[in-house]
C-alpha cells in the first residue's frame, strides 16, 4: 500500500485477514510506543475479526478511554462487555473491556483463599499499597486477566492492548519481577524478622526490604511490621500460584496461537522504539507476526514532484505583466513586446510595453495604476497555486515518512509489514473501525 518507487526498500507483507481467520490465532498482542494507535489498532482487529465470524474479546491496559467510545459503550471496565452494532451474520461477536488491576488482583484473592483470608488481605494496608502501586503490577494482572479469558474459553480469539512506551515489554517481565517478589524463599526471609524482634530484627527487616523500596515508601510508618507480618502470614498459602499461573501464561504468549504485532508510527522515534520491540521479541522467543505502520501518508499523484509542483506554483503567483499568452512566464529578449502583442483590448498596457525603455521609473508606476484589473493574479489561480503548494508539503512529508521507513526496513527486513493509510480525523465509532480494519487488510489505498 505504499507509494510505488523502484528505489524503495520492500518488506514482506503482513496479511491480516489470514492471521484474523486462522482458528489457530487465539491471542493477539498489540504492543508498541506511546501515540502511535495501538488502542484503536487493537479495536479495529477486535470488530475485523467479530465480522469475520470470530468470536473476539479486546483486553486494554491503556488508561485512554477511546476505545469504550469508539465502540459505543457508555463505560469500559474489568467486565467483559457486548459490543452492540457488529454485524454478527458470520457467527462472530465482540465483547471489550479495560483492566482494573487493583480489582484483578481482588479477584484472585477472593478466588484462591477462603472468605476469612481474603478479607484479612484486602483490609491490610500493605497489600492495599501493594495492589495499587508495585512496579508491574499492572502488567501482571494484565497477565493473570490475560489467564482467566483463556481459560473461560468463551472467545476464540483474545486481543491485548499493552501499555505505551517501552513499558509496554513490562508485559513480558512482570511475571518474573512479581514471581520473583512473591517467591517462597523471599517470604520466609521477611518472616525472619518477627522471630528475632525489637530493634535488631528492624535492622534486619530493613536489610531485607531494600529490594523494594518503592512500595515501602507509601506505607512506611509505625505498623509497618506489623502489617507486612499479616500480609505474608495471610498470602502465604497463595505464593505458589502466582508464581505458577505466571509461568504458565508466560509459555501462553510463547505458544504457536500467540502473535505479536507491533504497531509503530512512520517518524523516526516510533520506528526505533519499534526496532527495539521486534529485537526484543526475538530474543524472548515469543512470535513476531508483523509490524503495522500507522498513519502513512500519500498522494494520488506521485509523479508531480514537490519541486515541479512548486515551480508551478510560483509561476501562477507571477504578476499578470510578467506573464505571456496562457499565463507561461516569457524568459526571452523580447518579452515586453510579446506582451504587448498577447494582450488583446489592452492599449494601456501595449503602450507600457512600447516605451518601456524610454519611460522614467514615476511614469511607468503612473502608467500602471491606469492597467485594467486583469493584471491582478485571478482567484483560480491563486487557488490553483496553493493546492500546488499543499501538494508540495505532502510529498515532502511522503519523501521523508519513506526514508524512515526504508531505515527500519534496511535493518530488519525479514519483519511483514502493512502500511495504514491516515485518516482525515479521528476514529470516534465502529464505522471509523471498520475503516482501518480495511486499511489493514489492504482493501484501501495507501494515498490519503
Amino acid at each position: 500500500m505504499s507509494l510505488e518507487n523502484p528505489g524503495d526498500l520492500e518488506s514482506p507483507v503482513l496479511a491480516i485477514d489470514p492471521l484474523l481467520d486462522d482458528p489457530k490465532t487465539r491471542i493477539i498482542v498489540c504492543c508498541g510506543s506511546g501515540g502511535v494507535g495501538k488502542t484503536t489498532t487493537a479495536a479495529a482487529l477486535g470488530v475485523r475479526a467479530a465480522e469475520r465470524g470470530r468470536k473476539a474479546v479486546v483486553l486494554t491496559i491503556d488508561p485512554a478511554r477511546r476505545l469504550a467510545q469508539s465502540m459505543g459503550l457508555t463505560e469500559l471496565d474489568n467486565t467483559p462487555r457486548p459490543v452492540t452494532g457488529i454485524d454478527e451474520s458470520a457467527g462472530g461477536t465482540l465483547h471489550a473491556m479495560m483492566l482494573d488491576m487493583k480489582r484483578t488482583f481482588d479477584e484472585v484473592v477472593m478466588q484462591h483463599s477462603d472468605p476469612e483470608r481474603a478479607r484479612a488481605i484486602l483490609d491490610n494496608p500493605f497489600y492495599q499499597s501493594l495492589s495499587a502501586g508495585f512496579a508491574g503490577t499492572q502488567e501482571y494482572m494484565a497477565m493473570e486477566k490475560l489467564g482467566q479469558l483463556r481459560a473461560l474459553d468463551a472467545w476464540d480469539l483474545i486481543i491485548v492492548d499493552t501499555p505505551p512506551s517501552r513499558s509496554a515489554l513490562d508485559f513480558l517481565d512482570a511475571p518474573q519481577r512479581l514471581g520473583s517478589f512473591l517467591d517462597g524463599k523471599f517470604i520466609k526471609l521477611l518472616m525472619a524478622p518477627a522471630k528475632v524482634g525489637g530493634r535488631a530484627g528492624m535492622k534486619f527487616l530493613n536489610v531485607g526490604m531494600s529490594m523494594m523500596t518503592g512500595v515501602l515508601s507509601k506505607v512506611m510508618g509505625t505498623h509497618l511490621l506489623g502489617d507486612v507480618q499479616t500480609f505474608i502470614a495471610a498470602m502465604d498459602t497463595m505464593f505458589g500460584g502466582f508464581r505458577k499461573r505466571a509461568d504458565a501464561t508466560y509459555k501462553l504468549l510463547q505458544a504457536p496461537g500467540t502473535a505479536f504485532l507491533v504497531v509503530a508510527a512512520p517518524e523516526r522515534d516510533a520506528l526505533r522504539e519499534a526496532a527495539y520491540f521486534v529485537e526484543r521479541l526475538a530474543a524472548e522467543d515469543m512470535p513476531l507476526a508483523g509490524l503495522v505502520l500507522n498513519r502513512v501518508h500519500g498522494s494520488g499523484a506521485p509523479q508531480l514532484t514537490a519541486e515541479r509542483a512548486l515551480a508551478a506554483a510560483q509561476a501562477l503567483e507571477e504578476p499578470r505583466e510578467n506573464l505571456g499568452d496562457g499565463g507561461i512566464v516569457d524568459q526571452g529578449a523580447g518579452k515586453t513586446d510579446s506582451i504587448a502583442e498577447g494582450a488583446e483590448g489592452a492599449p494601456a498596457e501595449g503602450a507600457i510595453a512600447e516605451g518601456a525603455e524610454k519611460t522614467d521609473p514615476k511614469a511607468r508606476a503612473e502608467a500602471a495604476d491606469d492597467m485594467p484589473s486583469d493584471t491582478t493574479i485571478p482567484p483560480e489561480q491563486r487557488l490553483a497555486a496553493g493546492l500546488l503548494r499543499l501538494h508540495a508539503e505532502r510529498m515532502r512529508v511522503v519523501a521523508r515518512e519513506r526514508r524512515t521507513r526504508d531505515r527500519f526496513v534496511s535493518v530488519h527486513p525479514e519483519v511483514p509489514m502493512v502500511d495504514v493509510a491516515a485518516l482525515p480525523g479521528d476514529v470516534h465509532d465502529l464505522d471509523g473501525l471498520r475503516s482501518i480494519g480495511e486499511r489493514l487488510a489492504g482493501d484501501h489505498p495507501a494515498a490519503a
